[in-house]
């Protein structure tokens, strides 16, 4: 239920001590944390801690404690630079097994974008095929006494494949958090396809010799919105060629795919994309700005929203909500496509669901419906939940006439509703017909 909070649960992860009295770990270490503590290797001592910044995206955190006690002889560690293809690596941490401070050692695999787990987004990493297990999420990676990666996913299905956040995207991280706030990892905001067929150059009419992809999709309200247009062939990032499959160039010998150039920009920046529009040749300047999605997250650290109206619960399709399905087969055909291929737009900028039915007499009939996406309330389309609220204002005849986009109708009589929602709520237990965000 949108109200209510999951039991209490632990969980431990390790870090590393930073310049300014901090401690640099996993976000997934302390997300939806209500009470942290930080141990330190040969102190038996325990420290309360709290999260100072923290960036789900980029799967960071800082986290500050105020008793100097806790950093009496342990300096802090510098951050280092990106390691190379078979460089020597030595990880730090507390993977299960064991209270003390364990090292594994081991070389840089490879170096490529990858999907966090935690956040969903595809960011740079780098892969070892040091030791890494559950416990050690968040440790520092050291090449040469410097922090050069921060542990934190395994490939469970495989053996001694672990990824790490690079040095470089923990500088973006800090750099970012300077001001006091948090900005998060800009996006470009398109979708894209390669130009590796020759017919399809042609048709594009690209130069032999000139590499680029092609914008299939530009995300309403993202960075490149109103700058970039479908057809358009993207030749550079800065003064970085992007070639054809959508790669760039990250040092010699070594190739990654161009989104990485927008990932270790800041919010607000401003870069020069060289476009292929039409036939002539263009620079376009874009500002950054935070990724825009028609169904966000995951999301952590946010009680979700949510409006019951009749004992008809309303609250956004999110990918929260999609990972209440323990397998992800169960997932409703429907809900799963939105949430794959759907885009925001001016006129829908969520997806509103009924998730389930609270059963009264009012709402006989329906109280088996759940997950059913609202198409329109009272003739009024469903583009947030705040149009939810504005539509069941405004009733058709002395009825609330809600449509799906499956072609249900769900029809409840206005004044029975209106009397019937308070003695819903009460029944429930519910403490609000709506979230705190949705409260005039």
């Amino acid at each position: 239920q949108p109200w209510q909070m999951s039991a209490e649960g632990s969980l431990s992860g390790s870090g590393c001590i930073i310049e300014g009295h901090r401690v640099l770990t996993n976000a997934h270490v302390v997300a939806n944390s209500v009470f942290v503590q930080v141990r330190k290797s040969g102190d038996p001592g325990r420290y309360a801690a709290e999260v100072e910044f923290i960036g789900n995206d980029t799967e960071l955190a800082v986290l500050r404690v105020r008793d100097k006690a806790f950093f009496a002889g342990a300096p802090p560690l510098p951050l280092g630079e990106l390691p190379r293809r078979r460089d020597k690596l030595e990880v730090y941490g507390y993977p299960e097994g064991g209270d003390e401070l364990s090292v594994t050692e081991g070389v840089v695999s490879r170096v490529e974008v990858t999907e966090y787990t935690h956040s969903g987004r595809s960011l740079l990493t780098f892969q070892t095929d040091a030791a890494i297990n559950p416990g050690n999420s968040g440790g520092p990676i050291l090449k040469d006494g410097k922090v050069v990666g921060v542990s934190f996913q395994t490939l469970t299905e495989a053996q001694n494949v672990a990824f790490a956040v690079p040095a470089p995207l923990s500088d973006r991280f800090l750099e970012d958090d300077r001001d006091g706030t948090y900005h998060g990892v800009p996006d470009l905001g398109i979708r894209w396809d390669s130009v590796e067929n020759y017919a399809k150059r042609e048709y594009l009419r690209m130069k032999s010799g000139v590499g680029g992809i092609r914008v299939s999709d530009v995300v309403f309200d993202s960075s490149a919105y109103g700058k970039l247009k479908a057809d358009d062939i993207l030749l550079a990032v800065g003064d970085t060629p992007v070639a054809d499959d959508g790669t760039v160039t990250l040092r010699r010998g070594e190739r990654a795919m161009f989104t990485h150039l927008i990932s270790r920009m800041q919010v607000g920046q401003e870069v020069k994309l060289t476009v292929l529009r039409e036939g002539k040749e263009m620079v376009v300047p874009v500002v950054m700005r935070v990724p825009s999605a028609l169904i966000p997250g995951p999301a952590y650290g946010q009680r979700p929203s949510y409006f019951v109206y009749a004992g008809l619960v309303f609250t956004p399709l999110t990918r929260n909500y999609i990972e209440t399905w323990e397998d992800e087969k169960d997932v409703p055909t429907d809900l799963k496509y939105l949430s794959e291929e759907g885009l925001p737009s001016p006129e829908r900028r969520q997806v509103v669901l009924i998730s389930h039915v609270l059963a009264d007499p009012v709402n006989e009939g329906y109280h088996e419906y759940g997950n059913l996406v609202v198409a329109s309330i009272n003739g009024r389309r469903i583009g947030s939940l705040q149009d939810v609220v504005e539509a069941f204002r405004q009733p058709q005849g002395g009825f609330h006439v809600i449509q799906t986009e499956s072609h249900l109708l769900l029809v409840i009589d206005a004044s029975e509703a209106k009397e019937a929602s308070p003695q819903i709520l009460a029944r429930y237990g519910l403490p609000a017909d709506r979230s705190p965000d949705l409260r005039e």
